[in-house]
């Protein structure tokens, strides 16, 4: 299969913008509660009326503060109740935020403020202010900087007191579906991030669509308000996505700043979201601290078995699905009933203990890993986007889930695979060029179809499968291609491996660096008895060598011996976007990472 299309389900086209729909519940339901903020340490309901009455108000302050209709106002904040409230706003005068990374250099800074000719930026902290400081002489545009912590929304909504409402209804009747929402860089893995420029046509036909056609995700269960905690990023398209959709779905949003474990699973058990968005990363999390639980109680045995019931459970449901199976057997039905209490209700307890549907994005997730979780009663729908895409151009429905593919279509919209076997998109949802620099717009977007660079096949029921990105493609000197991804995820979900990186353009042979997980290792020194100490003195340790190998072995498995990784060095510290060696969405940077690690690639293939 090389094309496939999937009918819409919103149907008429969407008029006005964001903000518009702040405002429209708060005069159908004022008194229904929409986000959840938290102030100490303690979470406060807000409702729609509360909600536009902030929003309100704080767009009048931008307005006294100098900030006009097609403005560019970057937001460089974790994630947060503000970071919502200031889109929100901006949106309702006309205005466009400019997301930006928190954790992004003096030089990124510079760059996006300057590329996109901001007037004003918005920081969380001082750190932040600074930096936006040691480069404001080279940014001739910007006029204002306002410091969350230092109290930016109470003086900005002070600044406005004296700014008619109908001056903001007025900005906010003026913006059309086709107007700049908001320009999002890219990543900037192979180069200078691009900007892209999205409109509220895209934001609205993207989170219209996945909450028609996922209702069940985004509606809740009978008598179980909807709720999400948002932890991804909101420089991120998809932690965008995520805070638009809430909002227009009257789904109770909270933000937690922080994705470490030990920060994000306290909020998780307080907020009790009925639905979670995520990358891999937090669902391999997950796993991994649950099955470091049960061999910490010496349950190992029954959490393993617990793991595969979950796996020929979920594989049973998705073969009736598909039609190729009854379903699960009644022994299993047993079996799956047994282990509801032992492993997987606690599993779904760390989470919050209502969570039943999960998103994933971002990365590959495996598909065992997805099993399990179906199994354990968390279905989670795996989808594939790019920011030019404004997050998911494809995701598993609700009725037949495949794990192991990213789905089909988001309805409305076409994949198409090249005769290079890349991926090209068409629909609503495509943005609609990068910010000043037509020569690369032309090269992603050609005909309206947008050529994603990703690597993919259709199968045979329309799932996309990605298989690899074009410039990740490795050749050794033999000529062989290798496509890393895949070896790579699966080397990564071995418990003591953190990070995996493939070497081997114009080597005789396909080697690995690889990087150890904190915690992993803390567990396996502790249950083997030995003394805690840091990864470098672990790098040679015999033991820990053999079992990477056996890793390293099982992943050989999934690819033939021209394509194996042949050998491989376990490094002493991870990959850090502190480093420059990942973007702030955790992709790595290829190039980077083989460069400060060339004298250590150079030594694996010595001979």
């Amino acid at each position: 299969m090389r094309e496939i299309t999937v009918p819409p389900v919103v149907t008429g086209a969407p008029v006005g913008g964001l903000a518009d729909v702040v405002f429209q519940h708060a005069r159908e339901e004022p008194d229904r509660v929409v986000l959840g903020r938290k102030t100490d340490g303690v979470w406060r309901d807000v409702t729609s009326g509360e909600l536009a009455a902030e929003v309100l108000a704080l767009a009048k302050g931008l307005l006294a503060q100098g900030v006009r209709f097609g403005d560019r106002v970057a937001v460089m904040s974790r994630t947060r109740y503000e970071f919502t409230l200031f889109d929100f706003a901006l949106w309702a005068i006309g205005a466009q935020p400019v997301p930006v990374y928190p954790t992004s250099s003096t030089e990124q800074v510079h760059w996006i403020l300057h590329d996109t000719a901001c007037t004003a930026c918005v920081v969380e902290n001082e750190d932040q202010a600074m930096t936006v400081g040691s480069v404001i002489d080279r940014l001739p545009h910007l006029g204002r900087l306002w410091q969350l912590d230092a109290g930016a929304v109470d003086d900005l909504v002070a600044a406005g007191l004296s700014v008619a409402e109908d001056v903001v209804h007025r900005h906010r009747g003026a913006v059309t579906p086709d107007a700049t929402a908001t320009v999002i860089y890219t990543s900037g893995t192979t180069g200078p991030p691009k900007g892209c420029v999205l409109t509220h046509a895209n934001f609205m036909y993207e989170t219209d669509t996945l909450v028609a056609r996922w209702e069940s995700v985004f509606q809740g269960r009978q008598g179980d308000r909807p709720s999400t905690l948002l932890f991804l990023p909101l420089a991120h398209v998809f932690g965008r996505m995520v805070e638009v959709a809430a909002v227009r779905a009257r789904v109770k949003l909270g933000h937690q700043p922080v994705l470490a474990a030990a920060e994000l699973m306290p909020d998780l058990a307080a907020f009790r979201p009925t639905f979670v968005l995520g990358v891999p990363y937090v669902f391999e999390k997950v796993f991994a601290a649950a099955r470091r639980k049960a061999e910490a109680e010496g349950r190992t045995g029954p959490f393993d078995r617990a793991v595969e019931t979950a796996v020929r459970y979920a594989e049973a449901r998705e073969r009736k699905a598909f039609g190729s199976g009854p379903g699960p057997s009644a022994t299993l039905r047993m079996e799956h009933q047994l282990f509801e209490k032992l492993v997987y209700g606690k599993v779904r307890e760390a989470m919050g203990g209502r969570v039943r549907y999960a998103m994933s994005g971002g990365s590959a997730m495996s598909r065992r890993l997805g099993l399990f979780f179906d199994g354990a009663g968390i279905t989670v729908f795996e989808g594939y986007g790019l920011t030019e895409s404004c997050a998911a151009a494809t995701a598993n429905p609700p009725e037949a889930t495949k794990y192991g593919t990213v789905g089909r279509p988001i309805p409305g919209s076409t994949v198409y695979i090249a005769d290079d076997g890349e991926v090209w998109l068409h629909g609503g949802h495509i943005f609609s060029g990068y910010l000043g620099d037509p020569r690369a717009t032309e090269a992603v977007l050609r005909g309206g179809w947008l050529a994603t660079g990703d690597l993919g096949r259709l199968d045979e029921d329309g799932y996309l499968v990605i298989t690899g990105r074009k410039k990740d493609i490795l050749v050794t000197s033999n000529g062989k291609s290798v496509a890393p991804t895949a070896l790579e995820e699966r080397v990564r979900s071995h418990p003591l491996v953190a990070q995996c990186v493939l070497v081997g353009n114009d080597r005789p042979y396909i080697a690995a660096l690889l990087t150890l997980d904190t915690e992993g290792i803390a567990h396996w020194l502790s249950m083997r008895g030995r003394p805690q100490m840091p990864a470098a003195d672990l790098v040679s340790d015999p033991e820990l060598t053999a079992e990477v190998r056996r890793a390293v072995v099982a992943a050989n498995t999934l690819v033939s011996q021209a394509e194996s990784i042949r050998t491989f060095r376990v490094l002493a510290e991870q990959f850090t976007e502190e480093r420059g060696l990942l973007t702030p969405s955790l992709k790595l940077k290829r190039r980077a990472i083989e460069k400060a690690y060339a004298k250590e690639v150079a030594e694996l293939y010595r001979t």
